[in-house]
């Protein structure tokens, strides 16, 4: 079959199909014209690369983990490198939540904070604070007054 078919069959872009052909987790043989030619075991090997992806696997990871795998799910079989790939990636995991959580922590202690000091809103979060009523602006600190020209000629 060619990468349309096989795109049809995986529901998997064509595009991303060439892209794990260059990772090398996919080998096609080729045409004399140079088309790809898939064949039925390809259709398995797209869906084990999907959910193994899924997973949260890196492609890299995934090269790695492919002689090890059978069926679609993937089941992976147990080769000793396998493991050691798979603990070596939930820990990398692990450390991506902790600092996210430590990041999620931080935040919510900043929006406590902001929430019990003040009610005041300041760009550049889309809100402004109130423009100051014109005796606010008067008694500011070095305020200087403008005059209003045809207040100077109304007639009293």
């Amino acid at each position: 079959m060619h990468i349309g078919e096989l795109s049809r069959r995986t529901e998997v872009n064509a595009h991303q199909l060439r892209y794990y052909e260059a990772q090398g987790l996919l080998a096609p043989d080729r045409t004399g014209a140079g088309y790809r030619v898939y064949d039925k075991a390809d259709v398995v090997r797209v869906k084990q690369i999907r959910h193994l992806l899924n997973a949260g696997l890196s492609t890299e990871d995934i090269a790695y983990l492919l002689p090890c795998a059978t069926g679609e799910a993937p089941e992976l079989v147990g080769c000793p490198e396998l493991l050691t790939a798979m603990q070596t990636r939930l820990r990398r995991l692990d450390d991506q939540v902790d600092t996210l959580t430590r990041s999620r922590e931080a935040l919510a202690h900043y929006i406590d904070e902001a929430a019990r000091v003040g009610g005041e809103t300041y760009g550049p979060f889309g809100a402004t604070a109130q423009e100051p009523t014109p005796t606010e602006q008067a008694n500011r600190p070095g305020h200087r007054p403008t005059s209003n020209v045809n207040a100077l000629y109304r007639k009293s």
